[in-house]
């Protein structure tokens, strides 16, 4: 009895993006006609304006209760299609990103908790100005002491600028890689890895490693050193890596990459999850 493969993430996003869209029949009118209203939004959303198309009534009326000129009603109209494209394009990298925790923010993170941590390049990350230079960041510290909230929080402040960015926990990418070889869209999963601007590779060491994570990573720091930026949080220090990875010189070789031109963000020491255990005057923070 033959098995189906599952297909990988990958291969089903390729299947996905192939799909074509229903096309609206097209508005033929003879020159000099006026459209009603309802030709009218139906002829903005066949432009694709449908921010345009959403308000337009809204704002017909607008304009004549304020007795608007005709250019401020095409101003309003084109910030109302621009605001919502940008939404839009918000929307759909923050979908992309693949947030474990989508509503980890740097507004919800208590910066108190730890009061050691370094603030500064935790906030100089989120201007996006390390991605910018294809730089990258390393962050350290024990289980729970914040490592992934700030670089989700990270993710989600550098979307707001425009850049693009992946999120996978440490296992979660390998297995993604794995299924690409298997199903013959390896190239094309690298490639995709390859070039986004930040890739967040979460929770290294928290689990037990294929035997070829360490040459898997490798490849990928690799292909991406000084050409995109790769953010990896982990709770072992880098003494332990070469252990992990039973790699010693892939590992040497990793980290000779991520800190050439790398941050070292050090988390900690107390914990998250331990905090609810503390004395009454130290919960507060």
């Amino acid at each position: 009895m033959m098995v189906r493969k599952k297909p990988s993430r990958f291969s089903a996003q390729c299947a996905a993006t192939g799909r074509r869209r229903k096309r609206s029949p097209n508005i033929v009118r003879k020159k000099g006609d006026a459209m009603n209203l309802v030709e009218l939004n139906r002829a903005l959303r066949q432009l694709r304006l449908g921010g345009m198309a959403a308000v337009l009534e809204t704002r017909l009326r607008q304009a004549q209760a304020e007795s608007m000129a005709p250019l401020d009603l095409i101003s309003c109209l084109v910030t109302d299609e621009l605001t919502r494209r940008a939404d839009r394009m918000l929307e759909r990298r923050r979908k992309q990103a693949e947030f474990r925790d989508p509503l980890r923010t740097l507004d919800n993170f208590d910066f108190n908790f730890n009061k050691k941590m370094n603030r500064s390049l935790v906030f100089e990350l989120a201007t996006g100005a390390f991605i910018a230079r294809h730089e990258d960041a390393l962050f350290l510290g024990p289980p729970g002491s914040g490592k992934s909230h700030l670089a989700q929080a990270i993710g989600q402040a550098v979307i707001q600028q425009g850049y693009r960015v992946f999120y996978r926990e440490t296992h979660a990418l390998l297995e993604e890689i794995a299924d690409a070889t298997l199903d013959g869209t390896r190239k094309e999963c690298l490639e995709s890895l390859t070039t986004v601007p930040l890739l967040i590779i979460d929770d290294f060491g928290m689990r037990k490693l294929p035997l070829t994570a360490a040459e898997e990573l490798l490849e990928l720091i690799m292909r991406r050193y000084e050409r995109a930026s790769t953010l990896v949080t982990s709770n072992r220090p880098v003494d332990d890596w070469g252990k992990l990875l039973g790699d010693a010189a892939a590992v040497s070789a990793m980290l000779d990459r991520l800190l050439h031109h790398g941050h070292l963000l050090k988390c900690g020491p107390r914990s998250w999850r331990t905090k609810t255990g503390l004395p009454e005057g130290e919960q507060a923070g």
